[in-house]
């Protein structure tokens, strides 16, 4: 099953992905960060899955998003009649520890006979769970344990045969039946059935009510065009938001490859300071100043104590214990290691305050209110950043190579001095103002002077070679999209890292990184030239180059992390927050580029 073969489902609490073909590969329990009960994704069906299609294997599937939700509507054909599955996770408020997924089957014409089968793995397949019947002939039921978790099983009757359970269901024109799982803690009582008309109504309320709010004509007179596209990856960015503590996750899943067969496999299920604060930009834009105060308050718990100590990430709850480990699990077609954790959560990565400090400086311009403790946590982090100054780190590619004085990081720290400037000139803040703009003016001329080889900016100090991430220069106000210095980067970039016609990060094959293989073109880094395209008058250029990318979205909106031009395929782990937040930003962009022209 390829990448893009797969839908979301979420509650703001963790995710599932479903394949075209009713299975859902991948779903932890009860947190998007928790070990996985359905692993096949990574794996085989007997790293865990639940299958849902008609029996009959003509039938034939299509399916679509209920509007604004995450409910996944999957009709099927068949010689016999006509039928859909509604695949979602409700949406509840309640004291409850359970996590839940309905799969509801409505008939529409004829008769569909359904087969469903379970394969529960716990712990990443480490644990096969002890399984027993525990509902009646007319309400089955079966409860399966491993440790401290337990999952019920509900409406349908499943038969064991090894170690999966079994049955099917058949549904008339008008016929309803409604298969539901419920995760909960093993210790506890199993919670009751849910009211499944009311959650599901509760569940689109929630998510209508949500998506009502979007701020499409606020910025730059609307996006029109990809307007679809804008407003399903807003969507995808509040699914990757827990609901609970405010964290953003980089991704849903782990060790998706970037390289087919390779070694460039990573857990992006964390809280990454940087990805969290530019999905905050994209929602800031569209009118979502709360997620900012909700982003904010989480930040002030996650970092708290020494600013010496913060990390690049973090637990969706502000856990700072990622240690990467490997499993056994074989991988997402034999790639291999899967990884649970993240080494570069000890790396340092200087651009990571500044991302940070340029998103609260935005909610402060949109009308967030700073608070005594969120801003002395800003000012501490600028402290430390002042500490670091003449550090080389890792850079926003976090390279497993040797550190350095990555060009990017380097204005990243410009920026955070920048808009602690900022903060005390325009919104009146406490801070010492006269050190932080000599600090600022400091940076910026050292990067123009060791950051500029030839007349563009390089990826670092010591070389010149160009990277991707030189495109965000100007999105930080460092220059003008039009410097002569950024239009020649421009040059150089699509020169040496364009690759039919999308962009790489840098070139793997100059060690940087310190990696095997190769890698695929990253989609945001390509959703950044079409900003580059659109803020200096090549809007030909960058309309093209958009509706190419937004192309590469699956048929429910969903991109991952790359893209592989040439067997057409998605790359790495998905839903990816960096490349939707970008795709947002580039329909910004465009939106500006027509305002301009009017």
């Amino acid at each position: 099953m390829r990448i893009e073969d797969y839908a979301l489902l979420s509650d703001c609490r963790t995710a599932a992905l479903v394949s075209r073909e009713g299975s859902i590969d991948w779903l932890c329990l009860p947190r998007l960060d928790s070990a996985s009960v359905f692993g096949a994704l990574l794996g085989t069906e007997n790293s865990g899955c639940w299958s849902l299609r008609p029996a009959d294997a003509a039938a034939v599937p299509t399916r679509r998003y209920d509007g604004d939700t995450f409910t996944l509507v999957t009709r099927w054909e068949t010689p016999t009649g006509v039928a859909e599955v509604r695949d979602w996770m409700p949406v509840i408020d309640s004291d409850e520890d359970r996590t839940d997924v309905i799969r509801q089957i409505r008939g529409l014409s004829g008769t569909v006979e359904f087969r469903q089968e379970v394969r529960l793995r716990f712990d990443y397949a480490r644990a096969l769970p002890w399984a027993h019947q525990t509902g009646t002939a007319a309400a089955p039921e079966l409860t399966t344990v491993a440790g401290p978790d337990a999952v019920v099983l509900r409406g349908g009757s499943l038969k064991a045969h090894g170690h999966a359970h079994s049955g099917s269901v058949t549904v008339g024109a008008g016929e309803e039946a409604a298969l539901t799982l419920t995760w909960h803690p093993s210790y506890r009582p199993a919670p009751a059935s849910l009211d499944v008309a009311e959650a599901a109504a509760h569940t689109r309320d929630w998510w209508h009510d949500w998506a009502a709010r979007i701020d499409h004509h606020g910025h730059h007179g609307g996006h029109r065009h990809h307007d679809g596209v804008v407003r399903r990856s807003l969507l995808i960015l509040r699914a990757l938001t827990n609901r609970d503590t405010g964290g953003i996750a980089a991704a849903a899943t782990t060790s998706l490859p970037e390289d087919f067969g390779g070694e460039r496999n990573w857990d992006y299920r964390y809280v990454w300071l940087r990805d969290a604060a530019l999905t905050l930009e994209a929602l800031l834009e569209h009118g979502f100043t709360d997620s900012a105060g909700d982003w904010r308050d989480w930040l002030v718990r996650a970092v708290a104590g020494d600013p010496a100590d913060v990390q690049i990430m973090y637990g969706l709850a502000g856990e700072r214990d990622l240690v990467e480990r490997t499993l056994a699990l074989p991988g997402y077609e034999n790639s291999a290691p899967v990884r649970i954790g993240n080494g570069a959560s000890d790396q340092y990565q200087a651009d990571v305050v500044g991302e940070v400090l340029v998103t609260l400086a935005a909610a402060r311009t949109v009308g967030l209110v700073e608070s005594q403790r969120s801003w002395a946590v800003e000012r501490a982090l600028l402290g430390y950043a002042e500490t670091q100054l003449d550090r080389p780190d890792n850079g926003l590619w976090e390279i497993r190579g040797e550190p350095r004085m990555f060009t990017h990081s380097r204005v990243m720290m410009w920026a955070a001095f920048d808009r602690g400037v900022q903060a005390v000139e325009a919104f009146g803040l406490s801070g010492p103002v006269e050190r932080w703009r000599a600090v600022r003016d400091r940076l910026r001329a050292e990067i123009d002077a060791h950051g500029v080889h030839d007349g563009c900016f390089v990826q670092h100090y010591e070389t010149d070679e160009v990277d991707a991430s030189l495109l965000v220069i100007p999105q930080v106000g460092y220059c003008l999209p039009d410097d002569p210095r950024m239009l020649a980067t421009v040059t150089r970039i699509e020169r040496t890292l364009m690759r039919d016609g999308l962009l790489m990060r840098y070139r793997t094959t100059s060690g940087v990184d310190g990696l095997k293989g190769e890698e695929h073109p990253f989609l945001a880094c390509s959703f950044w030239l079409v900003e580059q395209y659109a803020a200096t008058g090549r809007e030909d250029e960058a309309h093209a180059l958009m509706d190419r990318l937004c192309g590469f979205c699956n048929d429910v909106g969903m991109l991952s992390e790359e893209y592989d031009p040439v067997t057409g395929r998605q790359v790495g782990n998905t839903p990816q927050a960096f490349s939707h937040l970008a795709l947002v930003r580039a329909a910004d962009a465009l939106a500006a580029a027509r305002h301009r022209v009017r």
